[in-house]
């Protein structure tokens, strides 16, 4: 159930308390009780500044074939990407592969789910894009045992304004194959025909927090580079419902899949880009020192 390939002999849950994450420093205690976990809140007032924080460069986003199929995991929703989508940017120490992504919920709409949170903020659901670097050739063995060998992408997901339903038509396509993966281990392909930046549609990707932190789920390891976006995206809330009341975490028979976050970690040292003055302020300011002189010479 690992969505990491890296193998674990234990398993563990969301749901039951033999095996939830407050026993994941206990059955994992190489990492899961480390000082470097993931997820944190974001205090956006301590946020150091940082200039390297660039855009990134993301590549085949655009690709309508590039995701290929969908896969209950018995913790999650998750989609596997083809070889050749990747990111680069961003003050990452090389080129990363975009490998899957999955996504995190709680109890639909009305019970958040978010895996970060923004001072003391937690949406409605969380998409990770997990990436490792390109040097490792998709061995993500090799990957969480570098301290910087993993990238991932955190986007929030925020109820749509108004009454709309079936929104974005992205996101729309996706939860359409929700009815076929219902229980554990059920996989779907994906047939083309919507893009990554489909789905992170309306997101500003040039504002983000940046944070080195840990995987979400077992084993827990510090090798993480953490970018999570400052807009989410905005889905219907017909859709974002679906995820919660359509997969079960093993067969039919087993409870619905909801509540799929890990707890919040100790907090971590955060960045963020600078914050520069805008044209138009910088216009306005002179704007008013300029009238200030013309209104001082004719005084005098």
């Amino acid at each position: 159930q690992n969505r990491i390939t890296t193998l674990i002999s234990k398993s563990w849950c969301y749901h039951l308390p033999s095996c939830n994450d407050t026993t994941w420093p206990t059955i994992f205690p190489e990492y899961c009780n480390g000082t470097r976990q993931s997820p944190i809140d974001i205090v956006s007032a301590s946020a150091t500044p940082n200039a390297n924080l660039t855009e990134f460069t993301f590549v085949k986003y655009d690709d309508t074939s590039a995701m290929t199929s969908m896969t209950n995991t018995g913790d999650t929703v998750q989609v596997t990407l083809k070889s050749g989508v990747k990111i680069s940017g961003g003050d990452l120490s090389e080129q990363y592969d975009s490998l899957q992504f999955h996504l995190h919920w709680g109890n639909g709409s009305s019970v958040p789910g978010s895996e970060h949170t923004v001072d003391g903020k937690r949406y409605p659901m969380e998409l990770h894009i997990v990436n490792s670097k390109s040097s490792y050739n998709g061995n993500t063995n090799l990957a969480v045992k570098d301290s910087t060998g993993l990238s991932a992408l955190g986007f929030f997901i925020e109820v749509m304004s108004g009454n709309s339903t079936g929104q974005p038509d992205s996101w729309h396509n996706l939860a359409s194959y929700l009815p076929n993966i219902t229980e554990k281990g059920q996989n779907v392909s994906i047939a083309a025909g919507f893009s990554l930046d489909d789905l992170l549609v309306g997101v500003d990707r040039t504002k983000y927090y940046r944070y080195l932190g840990s995987l979400t789920t077992p084993a827990c390891q510090e090798a993480v580079v953490w970018t999570v976006f400052k807009e989410p995206i905005k889905v219907s809330k017909d859709l974002i419902d679906l995820f919660s009341t359509t997969l079960h975490f093993n067969d039919s028979s087993s409870p619905i899949m909801i509540n799929v976050y890990r707890s919040l970690q100790p907090a971590q040292k955060v960045w963020t880009q600078s914050i520069k003055a805008s044209a138009s302020t910088t216009c306005f300011s002179l704007s008013l020192l300029l009238l200030s002189l013309v209104l001082g010479w004719s005084w005098s």
